[in-house]
């Protein structure tokens, strides 16, 4: 991909605030200084300095910036010799200006920075400096340029990545419902047209969400909600369902159907493994207020993480892409039952990363 030209604007001032960076501003004293005294000491013209000082200024300002204009993103050899001669043309004038114009114009004696001998050495320091200064500056603009695409480009294939991970999630949820449905059309048809009408219903919630990059909290929370109704549709006593939840629900946003897994994992394998009991679900601030505890209980001991499974790693990839490390999943045995603690801060998910 072909870098586009920066404008000749902020080529000029971005040149102009890197010369001001310590690291560029101290080796350039380093060097000007020393001639400056040279200048002032060896010569004997009251106007000595002020020259030195000129030719030393217009080496800074105007060296370096010649050349990041000329040759913005480097050398291109099918025009570089007309605009190096043209930078050796710059060079030479503004040496020869200030070191034999201005001097003949103000009726200066000869000085140190206006022997020939001297000029030669001015105009080579004006060539070969402005080149260095501005390849260097040239070669750190690119690098930030650089540094930006990736982080965009980063951001890309997060977005890709994370939509693979739903294109894989949301069929999970379906295709386990749906098995569900087919065998409650075996045994009740009533159950599995009323379980159908509520699966449609789950659908339509769901749709919106699919390519949103985040929704409420409230949001969410319903859906946990029919799906809990979902299950219990076939047989009302499965489990005991246990809401504990702040009123109103926290006006937060969160990835979409990111609860959901977890809900779906405590049914699995509590309830429907035969782990008959409370399926507890709660929502609460953390100890300091500034996050969100999700809390999921279910019957039945979390026994490790089993082969194959890619709910949860699911889960915790698309926490670690829409919050970095400011969201936390954990799962453990409490007694003879699981409990998983999704804590998730309540700025929401980071800007411009769809989750």
């Amino acid at each position: 991909m072909a870098r586009e030209p920066l404008p000749a604007s902020s080529i000029v001032r971005s040149t102009l605030f890197a010369l001001l960076e310590p690291r560029r501003m101290v080796p350039i004293l380093f060097v000007c200084l020393p001639l400056g005294m040279l200048q002032w000491r060896l010569s004997r013209d009251p106007y000595a300095p002020l020259l030195g000082a000129a030719m030393c200024v217009s080496f800074v300002l105007v060296a370096p910036l010649s050349w990041r204009v000329l040759f913005p993103e480097g050398i291109e050899w099918s025009h570089g010799a007309v605009r190096l001669l043209l930078y050796a043309t710059i060079g030479v004038g503004v040496v020869l200006f200030i070191g034999m114009v201005v001097p003949d114009v103000v009726g200066m004696r000869p000085t140190l920075m206006t022997l020939h001998s001297s000029l030669v050495v001015c105009v080579t320091l004006f060539l070969v400096g402005g080149w260095g200064l501005g390849r260097d500056i040239g070669f750190e603009a690119t690098v930030v340029r650089e540094r930006l695409r990736a982080a965009v480009f980063e951001r890309e294939a997060e977005h890709a990545q994370l939509l693979a991970l739903r294109s894989h999630l949301d069929p999970h949820f379906l295709f386990n419902t749906l098995n569900a449905i087919a065998e409650w059309c075996r045994e009740d048809g009533e159950v599995a047209e009323r379980a159908v009408l509520q699966l449609a219903g789950i659908l339509r919630a769901v749709l919106p969400g699919v390519k949103s990059p985040s929704w409420p909290l409230a949001t969410e929370v319903q859906l946990v909600r029919d799906l809990f109704a979902l299950h219990l549709l076939r047989d009302p006593t499965l489990f005991t369902l246990t809401w504990e939840l702040p009123s109103p629900v926290p006006d937060v946003r969160v990835p979409p159907m990111i609860l959901l897994p977890l809900v779906e994992n405590a049914i699995k394998h509590g309830p429907a493994s035969g782990h008959r009991g409370e399926v507890r679900f709660a929502i609460a601030a953390s100890s300091h207020g500034e996050r969100l505890v999700v809390t999921v209980e279910n019957p039945g001991a979390y026994a490790g993480p089993r082969a194959g499974s890619d709910g949860l790693p699911t889960v915790e990839r698309r926490l670690e892409l829409a919050y970095g490390d400011e969201a936390t999943l954990r799962i453990a045995r409490a007694g003879d039952r699981t409990r998983v603690d999704m804590e998730l801060p309540k700025q929401g998910p980071r800007r411009g990363v769809n989750v």
